[in-house]
Parts: C-alpha cells; sequence; structure tokens
C-alpha cells in the first residue's frame, strides 16, 4: 500500500517529458503521444467520463447584451438548418480517429455514458450531401461560388473559440473547421484564454468539455464562471436553473437543467452540505419567485 502519494499538475506539454524522466509513477497521455511508448512504462486506458464538443448559440443577435458586456446571439448559429447540417455532416469516427488515434467514441449529447443518456438523439453523421440539402431546403446557397452558402445575404460563417493550451481540443476545432467547409460553412478558428472564451460564448461557438483534466483550472475558472455569469442575477439555485429574471438580459436562456429528479437530489445534496458545514440550524433567506395568473 502507500504511505504516501504526491499528486502534481503540470502543464499538458510536460507529460511526455515527466514519464521520460522517470520522476513520477503515474502520468497522463497527451493525445500528441498517444502511440508512443516510455520504457519502464505501460498504456492503461480508461474512460475519462468527459465529453467535447462545439457549443453554438441558439438565439438570434436582437442587440441583447448580458451582465453588461457579453453580447448574446448569433444570427448565423440560430439558423435551425445550420445546426442539423453540421450534426449530420460533421464526421465524429473522423475526428475520434485522426484526433485522438482512435482513443475515444463519438459523442452525440454530451451524456452519451450516463445512465440516463437519449440514444435517440444519435444520428448517422459523416452526410455532407445530406447536410447540403438541408442547408438548401433552409435557402442557404452558395451564389458568388466561394465555397460558403449565404442566406439572404448572410454568409455561413462564425467563430470557434478555443483554449489553444490544450492540443486536443486544438487539434478539434480544426478538423472541426475542415469538415465545415466541405459542408459550404466558414468556422473560423479563435485561440483564446477562457476569460475571452466566456465572455463571447453567447455570441459565437466555443469548443467545451466537461470536467477537465486539471483539478486547479476547473475551480478557479469554475468559480469565475459561476461569479460572472450569475451571482447579479441568478443568485439562487432556482434561478440558475430555470432564469425567469427578466432583468437577467437573457430570459429563459441562460439556465441549466436537465436532470428531472434534480428537485429531490439537489434538495437532498444542500441539506448534506449545510449539515457537514454546521450550518443547517443558522438563518436562511428564501428567495422565491412569484408569478401572475
Amino acid at each position: 500500500y502507500f504511505t504516501q502519494i504526491t499528486m502534481l499538475f503540470p502543464e499538458e506539454a510536460t507529460w511526455l517529458e515527466l514519464a521520460k524522466s522517470k520522476d513520477v509513477d503515474v502520468v497522463p497521455v497527451a493525445t500528441s503521444s498517444l502511440n508512443q511508448t516510455v520504457d519502464g512504462y505501460q498504456f492503461v486506458e480508461k474512460s475519462a467520463g468527459r465529453a467535447q464538443g462545439v457549443s453554438l448559440p441558439y438565439l438570434e443577435d436582437t442587440g441583447v447584451v448580458y451582465n453588461g458586456s457579453m453580447k448574446v446571439g448569433n444570427n448565423v448559429t440560430a439558423d435551425k438548418s445550420i445546426r442539423e447540417a453540421l450534426n449530420v455532416g460533421i464526421n465524429r469516427t473522423e475526428i475520434v480517429n485522426s484526433v485522438f488515434s482512435g482513443h475515444a467514441k463519438p459523442e452525440f449529447t454530451g451524456v452519451d455514458t450516463r445512465d440516463y443518456a437519449n440514444n435517440q438523439s444519435k444520428v448517422a453523421d459523416g452526410n455532407v450531401e445530406q447536410a447540403k440539402q438541408i442547408l438548401a431546403q433552409g435557402g442557404w446557397t452558395d451564389t458568388d461560388g466561394d465555397g460558403i452558402v449565404e442566406k439572404n445575404g448572410t454568409k455561413a460563417s462564425f467563430d470557434l473559440y478555443y483554449p489553444p493550451d490544450y492540443l486536443d481540443r486544438q487539434s478539434l476545432s480544426t478538423v472541426f473547421a475542415e469538415q465545415a467547409k466541405q459542408l459550404g460553412i466558414e468556422v473560423k478558428l479563435v485561440g483564446a484564454d477562457w476569460d475571452t472564451i466566456y465572455a463571447n460564448m453567447y455570441s459565437s461557438a466555443a469548443l467545451m468539455q466537461q470536467t477537465s483534466p486539471d483539478p486547479y483550472k476547473s475551480i478557479y475558472y469554475g468559480a469565475q464562471y459561476i461569479y460572472a455569469s450569475f451571482s447579479k442575477y441568478q443568485y439562487t439555485g432556482y434561478l440558475q436553473k430555470f432564469n425567469v429574471n427578466k432583468e437577467s438580459g437573457s430570459l429563459y436562456s441562460h439556465e441549466y437543467m436537465a436532470n428531472i429528479r434534480a428537485a429531490a437530489s439537489e434538495s437532498k445534496h444542500t441539506y448534506e452540505a449545510y449539515l457537514d458545514a454546521g450550518i443547517l440550524n443558522s438563518a436562511k433567506t428564501f428567495v422565491i419567485p412569484v408569478f401572475n395568473n
């Protein structure tokens, strides 16, 4: 058994060199090193329980600004035919093979590996011709021959923000843009830090990942995101899940709730957290929304 465990949180670019130095016993494998071997180390493959995907704004740009400076909406990605075309046109298996050397599985919903996954959401993807038909039926055509479809004078073009310090997300964004171009959609890549990504994620596409291999960054940036996104107008658990505060600037849209069992499970977790912290009997202020009619 172990008498001491020392945990390191190195940058991804140093993982392989750490293994070669023999200074660590266990080290993650970067996507660029998946097919490399290091003497004295055994490659062990485990499910990471995380999913990567492209987040597309689904609201139109109507001039709404959230939290004073964050633009909301994108007239290209808000078009249903754009999102449907990308869904069936992007070849997820090709991405798995080219970016992750086959050490991953295609993801369709972000929760494919969970018990509550909806298998009916999976589609037959990689169908370029079907994607082009969807775009044409939605009114998107290439009238000037530049390879990018347009509709009512608007090019099917949008920015995709990604964190460049993670090679897998940089590579995934690149392959996604290349595949989208085959459909007639231009994806302009923007490498940026997380502060910039969060500031633009409501008006541009963003390469997102559920969970992170770096606990420090998960806590630090997660806390920043929660504070910036929820503290002013969505300051209760209910308002975070169901945004009914019209002052937020993103009524009904800036919310997160997909678990129908959340009312019971989150109440239980909150109770246990208060109990463990010793504040169960302290005074609390309840903010309860009241609806007319």
